[in-house]
């Protein structure tokens, strides 16, 4: 468990102990998610207990590094994850409540990981993708030290120091 500098938020490695609270998180912020990426779908919220289940497989197979962002009161306002664990790179992701936005948790929070991924995890290079669109994302990410890779302004890589 890490605290956030400025926040009074917890960044944790996803548990099974979690769970209500990511259903409830992810439930809460369905119409504001899909304002800039696609839906999950009905079936993602009716089969979550397998899919939670399965996430947490795959991060205990080493494929995957699933975190929540833990407020005070224990309600989850974001998720920050690392999939695609594989020769020292991984595919970064992350999403804020619509409560939490426009805060700088989202920086925090990826800063943070990007931190254990070099120190816990071993990795070298952080990728991660945006919608075109997503200007705020984008943000995020160059705030985060990422540096876009292309012309389309979508995709980013981050170099890790300390691995």
């Amino acid at each position: 468990m890490y605290r956030l500098p400025d926040h009074d938020v917890t960044l944790e490695p996803l548990t099974a102990g979690h769970a209500d609270a990511v259903l409830a998180f992810e439930l809460e912020n369905r119409a504001y998610f899909a304002q800039s990426i696609t839906d999950r779908g009905d079936a993602f919220f009716e089969e979550f207990p397998a899919r939670l289940a399965a996430l947490l497989a795959e991060q205990d197979a080493g494929i995957c590094r699933f975190h929540v962002l833990v407020d005070d009161a224990g309600a989850v306002v974001g998720r920050v994850n690392l999939v695609d664990l594989e020769n020292g790179s991984a595919e970064l992701g992350y999403r804020i409540a619509e409560k939490a936005a426009g805060k700088g948790l989202a920086t925090a929070a990826v800063r943070a990981l990007a931190g254990l991924a070099a120190s816990e995890y071993g990795l070298t290079t952080l990728r991660a993708g945006t919608s075109a669109t997503n200007v705020a994302s984008q943000t995020v990410l160059t705030r985060a030290g990422f540096r876009r890779v292309g012309e389309d302004h979508q995709n980013y890589e981050l170099t890790l120091e300390g691995s």
